[in-house]
């Protein structure tokens, strides 16, 4: 099975506010960077849209290593939060509707069409490919935010 690492963030100037994201896959030698731009959103909904928008240039089952500073994602697979919030029809422990559920949806749908592991990385710390989508998140609001 092919293996494809990717690394992905979320920013936003102000929470709501103008935001972007970007992502960084690599296999093998190949690396693709891709970011993109939201003029009213928050920081969360770009990081999950980082990892949606990565996971839609996959074609086939792959292998997937997700690296991430964002525990909002992590923690939604890694401690099994979306599958509580599947079973409980979409609402938190609290009972409250799950925000964001559209693409939390989408991101499980994508998830599940591949052997995927996340992995919490620090943010803005010595990790390159963090910094790099850093970079490409906040790089799409500052182009877009003249």
């Amino acid at each position: 099975m092919t293996k494809v690492t990717i690394y992905t963030d979320g920013a936003c100037s102000g929470n709501p506010g103008p935001g972007g994201w970007g992502a960084v896959l690599m296999h093998n030698d190949n690396i693709k960077e891709i970011s993109g731009y939201n003029k009213n959103t928050t920081n969360n909904i770009m990081e999950i849209t980082a990892v949606i928008e990565a996971l839609k240039l996959l074609k086939y089952e792959c292998e997937v290593e997700i690296y991430s500073d964002s525990a909002y994602v992590v923690n939604a697979f890694k401690q099994k939060w979306i599958e509580n919030w599947k079973k409980n029809n979409w609402k938190t422990s609290n009972k409250e509707d799950v925000k964001n559920k559209e693409l939390w949806e989408e991101l499980d749908r994508l998830v599940s069409m591949h052997k995927v592991k996340f992995i919490k990385v620090k943010g803005h710390s010595d990790n390159e490919w963090n910094n790099r989508c850093d970079e490409l998140a906040t790089g799409e609001i500052k182009k877009n935010n003249v």
